[in-house]
Protein backbone atom coordinates (compact mmCIF):
# COMPACT_ATOMS: atom_id res chain seq x y z
CA UNK A 1 0.00 0.00 0.00
CA UNK A 2 2.85 2.37 0.79
CA UNK A 3 4.40 1.62 -2.63
CA UNK A 4 1.16 2.44 -4.38
CA UNK A 5 0.81 5.65 -2.41
CA UNK A 6 4.38 6.64 -3.31
CA UNK A 7 3.79 5.97 -7.00
CA UNK A 8 0.55 7.95 -6.91
CA UNK A 9 2.21 10.83 -5.09
CA UNK A 10 5.13 10.89 -7.53
CA UNK A 11 2.65 11.08 -10.43
CA UNK A 12 0.52 13.90 -8.90
CA UNK A 13 2.76 16.10 -6.78
CA UNK A 14 0.16 18.92 -6.70
CA UNK A 15 -2.47 16.67 -5.16
CA UNK A 16 0.11 15.48 -2.65
CA UNK A 17 0.73 19.10 -1.55
CA UNK A 18 -2.96 19.86 -1.19
CA UNK A 19 -3.57 16.59 0.67
CA UNK A 20 -0.67 17.35 2.91
CA UNK A 21 -2.09 20.75 3.76
CA UNK A 22 -5.48 19.20 4.51
CA UNK A 23 -3.88 16.66 6.76
CA UNK A 24 -2.02 19.37 8.65
CA UNK A 25 -5.12 21.44 8.93
CA UNK A 26 -7.33 18.62 10.14
CA UNK A 27 -4.74 16.73 12.12
CA UNK A 28 -5.84 18.36 15.29
CA UNK A 29 -9.45 17.40 14.79
CA UNK A 30 -9.15 13.94 13.19
CA UNK A 31 -8.04 10.98 15.29
CA UNK A 32 -7.24 7.74 13.52
CA UNK A 33 -8.35 4.55 15.23
CA UNK A 34 -5.64 2.37 16.63
CA UNK A 35 -6.80 -0.64 14.63
CA UNK A 36 -6.35 1.01 11.21
CA UNK A 37 -2.59 1.50 11.70
CA UNK A 38 -1.87 -2.11 12.62
CA UNK A 39 -4.26 -4.14 10.51
CA UNK A 40 -2.08 -4.08 7.29
CA UNK A 41 -0.72 -7.64 6.68
CA UNK A 42 2.72 -8.21 4.87
CA UNK A 43 2.33 -8.93 1.12
CA UNK A 44 3.16 -12.45 0.01
CA UNK A 45 4.53 -11.21 -3.33
CA UNK A 46 7.92 -9.62 -3.80
CA UNK A 47 7.78 -6.12 -5.10
CA UNK A 48 9.19 -5.34 -8.54
CA UNK A 49 12.07 -3.43 -7.00
CA UNK A 50 13.12 -6.39 -4.87
CA UNK A 51 12.94 -8.75 -7.82
CA UNK A 52 15.03 -6.38 -9.93
CA UNK A 53 17.62 -6.11 -7.18
CA UNK A 54 17.86 -9.90 -6.79
CA UNK A 55 18.06 -10.36 -10.56
CA UNK A 56 20.80 -7.73 -10.81
CA UNK A 57 22.84 -9.40 -8.09
CA UNK A 58 22.52 -12.79 -9.83
CA UNK A 59 23.58 -11.28 -13.15
CA UNK A 60 26.50 -9.56 -11.48
CA UNK A 61 27.75 -12.86 -10.06
CA UNK A 62 27.29 -14.56 -13.45
CA UNK A 63 29.35 -11.90 -15.20
CA UNK A 64 32.03 -12.11 -12.53
CA UNK A 65 32.17 -15.85 -13.16
CA UNK A 66 32.44 -15.23 -16.90
CA UNK A 67 35.27 -12.78 -16.28
CA UNK A 68 37.13 -15.39 -14.25
CA UNK A 69 36.65 -17.94 -17.07
CA UNK A 70 37.88 -15.37 -19.62
CA UNK A 71 41.01 -14.68 -17.57
CA UNK A 72 41.69 -18.41 -17.36
CA UNK A 73 41.25 -18.73 -21.13
CA UNK A 74 43.74 -15.92 -21.71
CA UNK A 75 46.30 -17.64 -19.51
CA UNK A 76 45.68 -21.04 -21.14
CA UNK A 77 45.89 -19.61 -24.67
CA UNK A 78 49.20 -17.89 -24.02
CA UNK A 79 50.61 -21.02 -22.35
CA UNK A 80 49.56 -23.24 -25.26
CA UNK A 81 51.06 -20.82 -27.78
CA UNK A 82 54.40 -20.78 -25.97
CA UNK A 83 54.36 -24.58 -25.73
CA UNK A 84 53.70 -24.98 -29.46
CA UNK A 85 56.53 -22.59 -30.26
CA UNK A 86 58.91 -24.82 -28.31
CA UNK A 87 57.67 -28.07 -29.90
CA UNK A 88 57.08 -27.78 -33.67
CA UNK A 89 55.32 -30.57 -35.52
CA UNK A 90 57.03 -32.55 -38.28
CA UNK A 91 55.24 -32.21 -41.62
CA UNK A 92 55.78 -34.79 -44.37
CA UNK A 93 54.74 -34.12 -47.97
CA UNK A 94 55.20 -36.22 -51.10
CA UNK A 95 55.88 -34.88 -54.59
CA UNK A 96 55.49 -37.19 -57.59
CA UNK A 97 58.03 -36.93 -60.39
CA UNK A 98 58.55 -38.77 -63.68
CA UNK A 99 62.33 -38.24 -63.81
CA UNK A 100 64.79 -38.00 -60.98
CA UNK A 101 67.98 -36.05 -61.05
CA UNK A 102 70.44 -38.89 -61.65
CA UNK A 103 72.11 -39.71 -58.31
CA UNK A 104 75.77 -40.46 -57.91
CA UNK A 105 76.88 -43.88 -56.67
CA UNK A 106 80.39 -43.87 -55.26
CA UNK A 107 81.97 -47.34 -54.95
CA UNK A 108 85.10 -48.12 -52.94
CA UNK A 109 86.13 -51.40 -54.59
CA UNK A 110 89.64 -51.63 -53.20
CA UNK A 111 91.30 -54.47 -55.16
CA UNK A 112 88.08 -55.41 -56.92
CA UNK A 113 87.61 -54.53 -60.61
CA UNK A 114 84.51 -53.36 -62.44
CA UNK A 115 83.65 -55.91 -65.15
CA UNK A 116 80.40 -54.58 -66.58
CA UNK A 117 77.80 -51.87 -66.03
CA UNK A 118 74.51 -51.50 -67.94
CA UNK A 119 71.18 -49.69 -67.75
CA UNK A 120 68.10 -51.89 -68.03
CA UNK A 121 64.37 -51.07 -68.04
CA UNK A 122 61.20 -52.64 -66.62
CA UNK A 123 63.25 -54.75 -64.19
CA UNK A 124 64.42 -57.01 -67.01
CA UNK A 125 67.99 -58.18 -66.49
CA UNK A 126 69.09 -60.75 -69.08
CA UNK A 127 71.23 -63.64 -67.87
CA UNK A 128 74.99 -63.16 -67.86
CA UNK A 129 76.74 -64.81 -70.82
CA UNK A 130 80.27 -64.85 -69.42
CA UNK A 131 80.15 -64.17 -65.69
CA UNK A 132 83.51 -63.23 -64.29
CA UNK A 133 84.73 -61.96 -67.67
CA UNK A 134 85.02 -58.31 -68.71
CA UNK A 135 81.88 -57.03 -70.46
CA UNK A 136 80.35 -53.81 -71.70
CA UNK A 137 80.55 -50.72 -69.54
CA UNK A 138 77.69 -48.53 -70.75
CA UNK A 139 77.41 -46.37 -67.63
CA UNK A 140 78.93 -42.94 -67.17
CA UNK A 141 81.77 -43.39 -64.69
CA UNK A 142 84.55 -41.30 -63.21
CA UNK A 143 87.47 -42.27 -61.01
CA UNK A 144 88.82 -40.02 -58.30
CA UNK A 145 91.36 -40.11 -55.49
CA UNK A 146 91.02 -37.98 -52.36
CA UNK A 147 92.16 -37.99 -48.75
CA UNK A 148 90.00 -39.48 -46.05
CA UNK A 149 87.96 -36.64 -44.45
CA UNK A 150 88.27 -38.19 -40.98
CA UNK A 151 92.01 -38.91 -40.90
CA UNK A 152 93.38 -36.48 -43.55
CA UNK A 153 96.20 -38.98 -44.16
CA UNK A 154 94.79 -42.06 -45.89
CA UNK A 155 94.19 -41.82 -49.63
CA UNK A 156 90.88 -43.23 -50.85
CA UNK A 157 90.00 -44.42 -54.32
CA UNK A 158 86.39 -44.04 -55.49
CA UNK A 159 84.60 -45.12 -58.65
CA UNK A 160 81.62 -42.81 -59.22
CA UNK A 161 78.79 -44.13 -61.42
CA UNK A 162 75.73 -42.28 -62.70
CA UNK A 163 72.55 -43.75 -61.21
CA UNK A 164 69.09 -44.35 -62.76
CA UNK A 165 66.78 -41.46 -63.73
CA UNK A 166 63.59 -42.68 -65.44
CA UNK A 167 61.33 -43.92 -62.68
CA UNK A 168 58.29 -44.57 -64.92
CA UNK A 169 60.22 -47.01 -67.09
CA UNK A 170 61.67 -48.52 -63.90
CA UNK A 171 65.21 -47.85 -65.04
CA UNK A 172 67.90 -49.70 -63.13
CA UNK A 173 71.67 -49.97 -63.15
CA UNK A 174 73.28 -53.40 -62.98
CA UNK A 175 76.97 -53.69 -62.08
CA UNK A 176 79.36 -56.66 -61.86
CA UNK A 177 82.64 -56.61 -59.94
CA UNK A 178 85.40 -59.17 -59.76
CA UNK A 179 87.89 -59.75 -56.95
CA UNK A 180 90.68 -62.21 -57.75
CA UNK A 181 91.80 -62.97 -54.23
CA UNK A 182 91.22 -61.75 -50.75
CA UNK A 183 92.92 -62.28 -47.42
CA UNK A 184 89.67 -62.03 -45.45
CA UNK A 185 87.05 -64.61 -44.52
CA UNK A 186 84.36 -62.49 -46.15
CA UNK A 187 84.48 -59.82 -48.82
CA UNK A 188 82.33 -56.71 -49.35
CA UNK A 189 82.40 -53.45 -51.28
CA UNK A 190 81.49 -50.15 -49.67
CA UNK A 191 79.33 -47.58 -51.47
CA UNK A 192 77.53 -44.35 -50.75
CA UNK A 193 74.79 -42.40 -52.53
CA UNK A 194 74.65 -38.66 -53.12
CA UNK A 195 71.87 -36.63 -54.66
CA UNK A 196 73.25 -35.38 -57.99
CA UNK A 197 75.84 -36.91 -60.31
CA UNK A 198 75.74 -33.74 -62.44
CA UNK A 199 76.82 -31.61 -59.49
CA UNK A 200 79.81 -33.90 -59.06
CA UNK A 201 80.74 -33.63 -62.76
CA UNK A 202 80.43 -29.83 -62.82
CA UNK A 203 82.23 -29.35 -59.50
CA UNK A 204 85.64 -27.65 -59.95
CA UNK A 205 87.02 -29.46 -56.88
CA UNK A 206 85.84 -33.04 -57.13
CA UNK A 207 88.06 -34.23 -54.28
CA UNK A 208 86.52 -31.70 -51.90
CA UNK A 209 83.07 -32.61 -53.20
CA UNK A 210 83.61 -36.28 -52.36
CA UNK A 211 85.04 -35.45 -48.94
CA UNK A 212 81.90 -33.43 -48.16
CA UNK A 213 79.68 -36.27 -49.39
CA UNK A 214 81.45 -38.83 -47.25
CA UNK A 215 81.11 -36.55 -44.23
CA UNK A 216 77.37 -35.98 -44.85
CA UNK A 217 76.01 -39.29 -46.19
CA UNK A 218 75.89 -42.79 -44.76
CA UNK A 219 77.75 -45.63 -46.42
CA UNK A 220 76.58 -49.21 -47.01
CA UNK A 221 78.05 -52.54 -48.15
CA UNK A 222 77.13 -55.32 -50.52
CA UNK A 223 78.73 -58.75 -50.27
CA UNK A 224 80.40 -61.02 -52.76
CA UNK A 225 78.69 -64.15 -54.07
CA UNK A 226 75.24 -62.55 -53.91
CA UNK A 227 73.02 -60.45 -56.14
CA UNK A 228 72.09 -57.39 -54.06
CA UNK A 229 69.03 -55.38 -55.12
CA UNK A 230 68.91 -51.81 -53.78
CA UNK A 231 65.69 -49.78 -54.03
CA UNK A 232 66.27 -46.13 -53.25
CA UNK A 233 63.95 -43.35 -52.05
CA UNK A 234 64.83 -39.68 -51.70
CA UNK A 235 64.13 -37.62 -48.57
CA UNK A 236 64.57 -33.84 -48.48
CA UNK A 237 64.68 -32.11 -45.11
CA UNK A 238 64.16 -28.36 -44.73
CA UNK A 239 66.06 -26.91 -41.78
CA UNK A 240 64.99 -23.96 -39.61
CA UNK A 241 67.50 -21.63 -41.29
CA UNK A 242 65.95 -22.33 -44.72
CA UNK A 243 68.65 -24.70 -45.96
CA UNK A 244 67.77 -28.08 -47.45
CA UNK A 245 69.52 -31.39 -46.89
CA UNK A 246 69.05 -34.56 -48.94
CA UNK A 247 69.42 -38.14 -47.81
CA UNK A 248 68.60 -41.57 -49.17
CA UNK A 249 66.55 -44.35 -47.69
CA UNK A 250 66.99 -47.78 -49.19
CA UNK A 251 65.51 -51.23 -49.08
CA UNK A 252 67.95 -54.02 -49.78
CA UNK A 253 67.19 -57.60 -50.80
CA UNK A 254 69.91 -60.21 -51.25
CA UNK A 255 69.68 -63.28 -53.49
CA UNK A 256 72.31 -66.02 -53.57
CA UNK A 257 74.24 -66.25 -56.83
CA UNK A 258 74.76 -69.79 -58.08
CA UNK A 259 78.15 -69.94 -59.78
CA UNK A 260 77.73 -72.17 -62.85
CA UNK A 261 81.21 -71.74 -64.21
CA UNK A 262 82.76 -75.00 -65.31
CA UNK A 263 85.94 -74.79 -63.28
CA UNK A 264 85.95 -74.05 -59.57
CA UNK A 265 87.40 -70.61 -59.02
CA UNK A 266 88.91 -68.94 -56.00
CA UNK A 267 87.91 -65.46 -57.17
CA UNK A 268 84.85 -63.61 -55.91
CA UNK A 269 82.03 -62.06 -57.96
CA UNK A 270 79.85 -59.11 -56.86
CA UNK A 271 76.49 -58.22 -58.42
CA UNK A 272 74.47 -55.18 -57.43
CA UNK A 273 71.35 -53.50 -58.85
CA UNK A 274 70.20 -49.93 -58.12
CA UNK A 275 66.62 -48.86 -58.77
CA UNK A 276 64.19 -46.19 -57.54
CA UNK A 277 61.57 -47.49 -55.14
CA UNK A 278 58.76 -45.13 -56.20
CA UNK A 279 58.26 -41.79 -58.01
CA UNK A 280 57.64 -39.82 -54.81
CA UNK A 281 60.14 -37.42 -53.28
CA UNK A 282 59.54 -37.11 -49.56
CA UNK A 283 59.91 -33.62 -48.09
CA UNK A 284 60.20 -33.24 -44.31
CA UNK A 285 60.00 -29.93 -42.47
CA UNK A 286 59.15 -28.68 -39.01
CA UNK A 287 56.08 -26.44 -38.80
CA UNK A 288 54.65 -24.49 -35.88
CA UNK A 289 50.96 -25.24 -35.47
CA UNK A 290 50.38 -22.15 -33.34
CA UNK A 291 48.96 -19.38 -35.53
CA UNK A 292 49.65 -15.94 -34.02
CA UNK A 293 46.69 -14.38 -35.85
CA UNK A 294 44.28 -16.92 -34.37
CA UNK A 295 45.67 -16.23 -30.92
CA UNK A 296 45.39 -12.45 -31.40
CA UNK A 297 41.77 -12.80 -32.57
CA UNK A 298 40.95 -15.02 -29.59
CA UNK A 299 42.59 -12.61 -27.14
CA UNK A 300 40.73 -9.66 -28.68
CA UNK A 301 37.43 -11.50 -28.24
CA UNK A 302 38.26 -12.41 -24.65
CA UNK A 303 39.33 -8.85 -23.74
CA UNK A 304 36.19 -7.49 -25.41
CA UNK A 305 34.10 -9.83 -23.26
CA UNK A 306 36.04 -8.70 -20.18
CA UNK A 307 35.43 -5.01 -20.89
CA UNK A 308 31.78 -5.69 -21.64
CA UNK A 309 31.39 -7.61 -18.40
CA UNK A 310 33.14 -4.88 -16.43
CA UNK A 311 30.94 -2.23 -18.05
CA UNK A 312 27.80 -4.21 -17.24
CA UNK A 313 28.93 -4.74 -13.66
CA UNK A 314 29.56 -1.00 -13.26
CA UNK A 315 26.14 -0.10 -14.69
CA UNK A 316 24.49 -2.74 -12.51
CA UNK A 317 26.10 -1.31 -9.37
CA UNK A 318 25.09 2.23 -10.36
CA UNK A 319 21.56 1.10 -11.07
CA UNK A 320 21.30 -0.70 -7.72
CA UNK A 321 22.57 2.41 -5.90
CA UNK A 322 20.07 4.55 -7.80
CA UNK A 323 17.20 2.18 -6.95
CA UNK A 324 18.28 2.15 -3.31
CA UNK A 325 18.35 5.94 -3.14
CA UNK A 326 14.95 6.18 -4.82
CA UNK A 327 13.55 3.63 -2.41
CA UNK A 328 14.91 5.59 0.60
CA UNK A 329 13.53 8.82 -0.83
CA UNK A 330 10.06 7.31 -1.26
CA UNK A 331 10.21 5.86 2.26
CA UNK A 332 10.99 9.31 3.66
CA UNK A 333 8.16 10.84 1.64
CA UNK A 334 5.68 8.25 2.92
CA UNK A 335 6.90 8.73 6.48
CA UNK A 336 6.49 12.48 6.18
CA UNK A 337 3.04 12.01 4.62
CA UNK A 338 1.89 9.75 7.48
CA UNK A 339 3.32 12.00 10.13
Amino acid sequence: QLSEDVERVSENPAEETEGDMEVHEDSSSVILPDGELGTTTPSLRFSKTCLKNVFSVILLFIYLLLMAVAVFLVYQTISDFREKLKHPVMSVTYKEVSLYDAPGIAFYPGKARLLSCKHHYYDHIPPLINPGQPGDIECTTQRINYTDPFTNQTMKYALVVQGPRDVKKRELVFLQFHLNETDQDFSAIDYLLFSSFQEFVSSPEKAKFMKDCESSYSSWKFSGGFRTWVKMSLVKTKEEDGSETVEFKQETSVVNYIDQRTKPRSDQLFFVVFEWKDPFIQTVQDIITANPWNMIALLCGIFLALFKAADFAKLSVKWMIKIRRRHLKRTRQVTNHIS
